[in-house]
């Protein structure tokens, strides 16, 4: 059992370092911060929405599908880069998950998702102990119109 466990380790550490690498190799087109409020113990939380920068402009954004598995947190808050945005329209559309539940230096979460446009986010939360849950159907991200 040791050895399967040591096995599956060595796994998901190659994994998140290969991550980690390609990020080193990639220019974000765009940057993104996610805000949600309170969360209760054993019910996630959709999260409210966050801000898309792109070109140097500001985009509101609503955020559906995302929760988190936190027992009595008031604020919540992530932040990462956008990759192959091309054009803001591109952004809108439900996101799978490339890499979830992946926990990174100083206890915070991390997840990469990605849509039908091709369009990749990656996160990291900036509250120690977050970790990431994607909606049974992905997260829905779109501008606000």
């Amino acid at each position: 059992m040791r050895r399967l466990m040591g096995l599956v380790t060595v796994a998901v550490l190659g994994v998140a370092l290969t991550v980690a690498r390609a990020d080193e190799k990639k220019t974000p087109d765009a940057t993104l911060a996610l805000h949600a409020g309170s969360v209760a113990a054993g019910i996630g939380i959709s999260w409210g929405g966050g801000t898309l920068t792109y070109k140097g402009k500001e985009y509101p954004i609503d955020v559906k599908g995302l929760s988190v598995g936190d027992v009595g947190a008031t604020r919540i808050e992530a932040s990462g880069n956008v990759y192959n945005l091309k054009n803001i329209g591109d952004f809108n559309g439900n996101y799978t998950a490339v890499a979830a539940g992946l926990t990174v230096a100083g206890g915070g979460g991390y997840a990469a998702m990605k849509n039908q446009n091709g369009v990749t986010v990656e996160l990291v939360s900036t509250t120690q102990g977050l970790k990431f849950a994607l909606g049974g159907g992905g997260v829905d991200m779109k501008i606000k119109q």
